[in-house]
């Protein structure tokens, strides 16, 4: 496979959310998108299958989002990953890898669409994921600004997650 082709689309409407803290279901102009707030640390998850031509290396996840109504501001977003090989890894147990980060700025008009980037290398900053496996991933809006400064006011809303080979 080339670098920089799709390996998978998710979909909002894909979301398996958490049981708490969790992004919350809207739409836009008839487009569904998640909501996640600016006060508190809201996430989403997508349970997905990484294709068989993968060639292993790493990986670049872009997050198309918009803010509700800002036009100016950044967001903290944290995006992870989670393998699920073949006989070795317990789902009650399994935890994400460390998540990677993107501050982005929202756009100049309400409605508008960011796409943030967000790369990880192959190995452990994406949890060994291999081809033909099934794997989780979290988007996360670090509401409180832990990891970078989020300080866009009013909800963040989701309306895809492509990633691609890198």
């Amino acid at each position: 496979m080339a670098s920089n082709d799709s390996l998978c689309y998710v979909n909002v409407l894909s979301n398996e959310p958490p049981a708490s803290n969790y992004a919350t279901f809207d739409t836009r102009n008839s487009i569904p998108v998640l909501d996640f707030d600016d006060t508190t640390d809201e996430s989403a998850e997508f349970g997905l299958f990484m294709p068989r031509h993968y060639d292993g290396g790493g990986i670049t996840v872009t997050v198309g989002w918009m803010a509700t109504t800002a036009t100016t501001g950044t967001i903290s977003l944290d995006v992870a990953f989670k393998s699920v090989s073949d006989d070795a890894d317990d789902l009650d147990t399994k935890a994400y890898a460390a998540a990677n980060n993107a501050n982005p700025t929202t756009a100049s008009v309400s409605g508008e669409v960011d796409y943030a980037t967000i790369t990880f290398t192959d190995g452990a900053d994406m949890d060994s994921i291999a081809a033909g496996e099934y794997f989780r991933m979290k988007v996360l809006r670090d509401a409180d600004g832990t990891t970078s400064t989020d300080n866009l006011v009013g909800d963040m809303e989701l309306l895809f997650v492509e990633i691609k080979e890198t």
